[in-house]
């Protein structure tokens, strides 16, 4: 919305510096005047005949008392201009890196000197969102660009299969068929994970009382199945655990971090368990599991999309598309709550996901 021009704030200083010394010395001279030159006697004797009268005294103050005031008004300007411009230099460094972060601009920091003050105060929260802009930019940039190539993979199989299948006539077609149900169907969940993280990720959540024993009890009844073809021991332990979020979404979470546990586990005698309980005013749940040892610097790495990490990547048909804890970590932050991954020594992960309580 456009504006109408109005002075600058260092013109508005400058006027206020230089009215307020005006005034002060308006005020002193009234000073001078009620407590001096009244007590003058306004005869041809003056004070004790040998002191002028008020009548000369205010003759020979007056002007001097104008010159004053003049030099004070013009001392008041161009001091206040200059003290002003001081003032207002660091805000000005502060408008020109917003000005360069409007242009798209987010690499560039204030950094001011200086002691601690208002404006470095101002300057170093201002470097704080710009690193945490800069930050999400490049986050968001890394991810379309992996989403876009997870996408094209399944596509470039599916036009491969079909180029194939209408070259070679004679190939069977229930394996074409079969592998592209396999391709599309992995494009499919990678789809809807996307959507998934996106939803999360604006954090539209719609609150209600969640139980989260419930949760992971619904979670471990669906993934039983899997767990016992691979021979996994799924135990859940723990009491009711309320917190207050969307169910949908949760039960997305603990369905995502069972089957984690399961899929990346020993080929066969492994275990997880999930525990819900409350902690003070947190509802905590925790999913451990056994599995091979993970260096530490993968870790840290396990919740960035796409991130699969070569020592956890799977060759079967649960392979997935590398969103599984990026998405726990999503509904876990849209939920207010905290993720904490730690290697166990003995090998596998142990996960803990703490949330808000809720009554």
């Amino acid at each position: 919305m456009p504006r109408r021009p109005g002075l600058s704030a260092r013109l508005k200083l400058t006027l206020s510096y230089a009215g307020f010394l005006a005034v002060a010395g308006a005020l002193l001279l009234a000073v001078v005047w009620m407590f001096l030159l009244r007590y003058v006697p306004d005869n041809s004797q003056g004070l004790l005949g040998i002191a002028p009268n008020r009548y000369l005294l205010v003759r020979t103050f007056a002007p001097a008392a104008a010159v004053a005031m003049v030099f004070l008004l013009v001392f008041g300007l161009v001091g206040g201009w200059i003290l002003a411009g001081r003032m207002l230099a660091p805000l000005t460094r502060i408008t020109a890196a917003a000005r360069m972060a409007g242009t798209g601009s987010l690499s560039h920091r204030i950094r001011m000197e200086g002691r601690q003050d208002e404006f470095r105060e101002l300057a170093d929260v201002f470097d704080g969102m710009l690193e945490e802009l800069e930050s999400h930019v490049d986050e968001q940039r890394r991810f379309a660009a992996n989403a876009s190539h997870e996408l094209r993979t399944p596509l470039a199989i599916s036009r491969t299969l079909l180029d194939v299948a209408r070259k070679d006539p004679t190939r069977d077609r229930t394996e074409v068929i079969e592998r592209l149900h396999v391709v599309n169907t992995r494009a499919i969940d990678l789809t809807e994970a996307l959507l998934l993280l996106s939803r999360s990720d604006r954090g539209n959540v719609t609150r209600e009382s969640v139980d989260l024993s419930l949760v992971a009890e619904e979670a471990a009844e669906t993934l039983l199945p899997l767990a016992e073809q691979r021979g996994i021991t799924l135990d859940v332990t723990g009491g009711a655990t309320r917190t207050s979020g969307s169910a949908e979404l949760l039960l997305r979470m603990m369905t995502n971090l069972v089957q984690n546990a399961v899929v990346h586990n020993l080929p066969a005698g492994g275990t997880v368990t999930v525990h819900t309980e409350e902690r003070g005013d947190a509802s905590v749940v925790r999913v451990e599991n056994t599995g091979h040892p993970l260096p530490p610097d993968l870790v840290p790495t396990l919740t960035e999309p796409f991130q699969r990490g070569t020592a956890r990547v799977r060759t079967d048909e649960h392979a997935g598309v590398g969103l599984g804890l990026a998405i726990v970590d999503s509904i876990v932050r849209a939920h207010d709550g905290t993720l904490d991954l730690d290697p166990r020594p003995a090998g596998g992960l142990l996960v803990t996901v703490r949330l808000p309580g809720g009554a």
